[in-house]
């Protein structure tokens, strides 16, 4: 069982540092709180691989959480 643990453990510590790269990588756009309202997406289009990119965040960042509720109720 302590092992299945210090997997999950370095899996966090390697999603969460690719989650800050990917973070890192995106342009940034000043939507501000018309973001919330959808506004920027009617007058700005995203490109291919800024859409990849935003795919691949959220699927980095899903996993991250997943792991990050495993350990919570592992460690409980």
């Amino acid at each position: 069982m302590s092992n299945l643990i210090g997997i999950l453990q370095l899996a966090q510590i390697i999603f969460g540092i690719f989650l800050i790269g990917l973070v890192l990588l995106h342009s940034p756009k000043g939507d501000g709180m018309a973001m919330l309202g959808g506004a920027a997406q009617l007058f700005s289009s995203q490109k291919g691989a800024e859409k990849g990119l935003n795919k691949l965040t959220a699927i980095v960042a899903i996993l991250f959480l997943i792991v990050s509720f495993i350990l919570g109720f592992k460690l409980v």
